[in-house]
């Protein structure tokens, strides 16, 4: 029930996995120098954007958590004194691998982790080739800084997942994403998803009334296939509160390091204004776990 510094890096990534995590280990001491209390990264920050295409190699650069890059983020958090959002590519077992995000507390121990439950499987999103749908459920991760409902990209379009983060309690909807423009739909329908995209994730901020984090990747990366132009990923990181209002809105086309400070206390207030867990017909539900009525 506090003002929460809440700092992210919007990242253009390169082929270096070195490359960009010594960016990023840079970028978080930034922040933490600034003033951040809580971190919170993109999706698959290590590396490329490796699910453009469907190729076996790319499995290599996945590992178990707690594991290298896990032992990394962790002493940074520990060296700060800040709380962590990263995602990962995770090695679970041979041939069971999932996009996992993991939370680090103040002293370096992992809070926590989600596994992303709704997979794409697009054209230049060839997720279903490489993750295994989450079996975490959709459960708030407990920290210093309050109880974060952590979900991951393709998760954000569907109001079930923040509806369920918020009935178990979560504080604030965060989501580490990698989206962008296909080069092949015209700028007024690029410019009608990007904003799409956002305006959903507000709604979850309404419908909730709870703060909204969401952390995209910038730039262009090519497609290693040659098969299409590769992703103009669309930036846009934002901050909003409760009520969808947006405090904070990234460039469409730079890296940027933010920190946006966000009162904890209005969501309850917000939440007291429109009582709409309140107001829910839970005897009237149950076809909502039908894939359709007809």
């Amino acid at each position: 029930m506090k003002e929460l510094n809440i700092g992210f890096l919007q990242q253009h990534n390169v082929a270096s996995t070195i490359n960009n995590m010594s960016r990023l280990a840079e970028g978080i001491r930034d922040l933490a120098r600034r003033g951040a209390e809580l971190v919170v990264l993109q999706e698959l920050h290590n590396s490329l954007y490796f699910c453009q295409v469907e190729s076996v190699d790319n499995f290599d650069l996945a590992e178990p958590i707690p594991g290298p890059s896990t032992k990394f983020y962790g002493e940074i958090a520990k060296e700060l004194g800040i709380v962590l959002v990263t995602s990962l590519f995770e090695r679970r077992a041979p041939g069971l691998y999932h996009n996992t995000a993991v939370v680090f507390e103040r002293d370096g121990s992992i809070a926590g982790k989600y596994r992303k439950m709704h997979i794409p499987d697009d054209p230049a999103y060839y997720e279903k080739f490489y993750f295994t749908p989450g079996d975490l459920g959709f459960k708030p991760i407990q920290t210093s800084v309050g109880r974060l409902g952590v979900l991951v990209c393709w998760d954000q379009w569907y109001p079930e997942a923040a509806r369920l983060m918020a009935l178990a309690g979560a504080e604030i909807l965060i989501y580490p994403t990698a989206i962008g423009y296909e080069s092949s739909d015209s700028p007024e329908e690029q410019e009608r998803q990007r904003l799409a995209w956002q305006t959903v994730m507000r709604g979850h901020a309404v419908a909730n009334g709870l703060p909204v984090v969401a952390v995209n990747r910038v730039g262009h990366e090519p497609d290693p296939s040659q098969q299409t132009n590769g992703i103009q990923f669309w930036g846009t990181s934002f901050v909003c509160g409760p009520q969808g209002e947006v405090f904070y809105e990234a460039s469409t086309d730079e890296e940027e390091s933010i920190i946006v400070s966000v009162d904890m206390h209005r969501a309850e207030q917000v939440r007291r204004w429109w009582p709409f867990l309140r107001d829910r017909r839970i005897d009237k539900y149950a076809d909502i776990s039908q894939r359709y009525l007809c």
